[in-house]
């Protein structure tokens, strides 16, 4: 997974607006084309269904975005390992796609603020009673996927977890957890939460963060009035309500709240 955590003081200096005098924004509404770069393997944030069409939370976010910034959005799927290199190479405008504010991305990047907490949470049975939080998880068999950000947030547990299973990937998972041969799942937020939503009844996520990682959308430095103006549509479905129905949509629950961060 593309997610790693953050020091406080690199989180706001990424969010400080310059509003320096750029072309930024009027190029993008001359043009009338903001070009997104993304991984278009990335369920629940943009993937594609079986007759290719592109969907998932951030398309719908970015394509409501156009709307009201009044340009179209056109989709520009790009390896991710090379996918800040080709934003400033200047192949596409931003990069929307669930990616986690970093240290690193921050000294080659600017970012929005935070439109989406992710981190790493942990998934029981739907009817499960003996856990209020992941620091219930103490004592109890755990499974993680194998090589994700999971195996080291099951470390941070209060109390070591009784023994941590890991798997091939999430799915796998899963279903030993259904099958009562875990008592939990540590998985990323938005995944978890996309699959509850998807088999509602089958599984619930416990109040809270293990990890939290930050989501933010990354611009090249300098682009500023780009990057304001797309701050302040966001903060606008923010306000109306619009990114909460798109949450609910995708995730059965608003995520996109801070105060629940």
């Amino acid at each position: 997974m593309k997610r790693l955590i953050i020091s406080v003081l690199v989180l706001l200096a990424a969010f400080s607006f310059s509003y320096a005098d750029d072309s930024s924004w009027e190029q993008v509404k001359k043009a009338g084309v903001l070009v997104i770069g993304l991984d278009d393997a990335f369920p629940p944030m943009g993937f594609r269904v079986e007759d290719g069409t592109l969907t998932g939370f951030d398309i719908e976010i970015a394509e409501e975005a156009g709307k009201r910034l009044g340009v179209e959005i056109k989709w520009q799927p790009t390896a991710w390992a090379g996918v800040i290199h080709s934003l400033n190479s200047k192949k596409f405008d931003c990069i929307w796609n669930g990616m986690t504010i970093t240290d690193e991305r921050a000294e080659k990047v600017d970012f929005t603020k935070p439109y989406i907490m992710d981190g790493q949470i942990a998934v029981v049975r739907f009817d499960e009673t003996r856990f209020k939080s992941p620091a219930d998880l103490g004592g109890q068999i755990v499974g993680v996927q194998k090589g994700s950000s999971a195996v080291k947030a099951v470390e941070k547990l209060e109390t070591p977890a009784k023994e941590v299973k890991e798997y091939n990937d999430n799915p796998m998972a899963l279903l030993d957890l259904e099958a009562k041969r875990l008592d939990a799942v540590v998985i990323d937020n938005v995944v978890g939460r996309y699959t509850v939503a998807k088999r509602l009844g089958k599984f619930k996520t416990l109040p809270g963060f293990i990890s939290k990682e930050p989501f933010g959308i990354a611009f090249r430095k300098d682009d500023d009035s780009l990057r304001a103006k797309v701050q302040e549509t966001i903060d606008a479905m923010v306000k109306d309500g619009t990114m909460a129905e798109i949450s609910k949509k995708w995730f059965g629950e608003d995520i996109t709240d801070p105060s629940k961060w």
